[in-house]
């Protein structure tokens, strides 16, 4: 059950960020390569409001947040929005050379020594039954469903998320009925870089802070996102937490250095066993 829960805490983190990327990806049609580097940076912002200006912890989360939303902001409007009607393949390359830029800035400007990042809430671990867990950890689960609850009922009841649906659907179409699809774009990089900002908030006390931390988070949101279909955000949360326990009990039974391997072989199988992922929509074949 520890293990479980262990790796429930790490699956809130990776569904965080994979719900990044399927947003992003489900509005836009762009893979977002450079979405753990941006959350990295937004994670490096807090803690500068953090150690160099002495403010607390809610006030240096909520500050790097609305950073991380000017920062998606200015991402689509100088970089992205330039292809959004490329290529896809021109368009990842875009997403890479992102990743790089921002991880080599990072490293010039905070460097490369990982340092200590304060939690969220301090305190002793409660014990729940045979598990013990710390109040940063039930900080975790309870930051990760409230935003898939906010989430949940913004897509479902709001105007802004049925034009973010209706931009999804069809962009020519959206264009005639309205709805400005560029701003729609635009509001879901912003958004998307928040998602990314928390997750990267919520790793930096586990794993340090540092331009890698979030490598392989972003790998296992990928993991995450693919299994739950890459167009569904409530399966990028549930394979987000699938993937935590399941690397957490290959790390355990069998070890450590095989739980990427472990989590890889799991994809292929699952894509070979529903090609659309777990959650993704029924596939049509056309004919040519």
């Amino acid at each position: 059950m520890q293990i479980l829960m262990s790796g429930l805490i790490f699956g809130c983190i990776y569904g965080l960020t994979a719900l990044g990327l399927v947003l992003i990806y489900k509005t836009t049609d762009i893979v977002n390569f450079a979405q753990g580097e941006m959350a990295m940076v937004t994670t490096f912002v807090s803690f500068v409001f953090l150690s160099n200006f002495g403010f607390g912890y809610i006030p240096s989360l909520l500050l790097a947040l609305i950073f991380a939303a000017i920062f998606g902001i200015a991402i689509h409007q100088i970089v992205m929005k330039r292809v959004q009607s490329a290529p896809p393949l021109n368009q990842i390359v875009v997403t890479l050379g992102l990743f790089m830029i921002l991880n080599g800035m990072a490293g010039l400007i905070w460097g490369h020594k990982p340092t200590s990042y304060p939690q969220a809430v301090k305190g002793d671990s409660i014990k729940l039954g045979s598990v013990f867990i710390t109040p940063n950890e039930l900080f975790i689960l309870c930051i990760t469903f409230f935003l898939m609850l906010i989430f949940f009922l913004l897509f479902r009841f709001t105007r802004v998320g049925l034009a973010m649906r209706a931009s999804a659907q069809d962009i020519k179409a959206s264009q005639l009925m309205g709805i400005k699809v560029t701003s729609v774009f635009t509001a879901t990089w912003a958004v998307g870089a928040i998602l990314g900002g928390v997750a990267g908030i919520m790793t930096a006390p586990i794993t340090f802070l540092d331009t890698q931390m979030m490598f392989e988070v972003l790998i296992m949101a990928f993991a995450a996102a693919v299994i739950g279909g890459f167009v569904s955000l409530p399966g990028a949360v549930i394979g987000g937490l699938f993937i935590g326990v399941f690397e957490n009990l290959i790390a355990f039974y069998i070890s450590p250095e095989m739980k990427l391997v472990y989590t890889f072989l799991l994809i292929i199988l699952v894509l070979y066993i529903r090609p659309q992922g777990i959650f993704g929509g029924k596939q049509t074949l056309k004919k040519v």
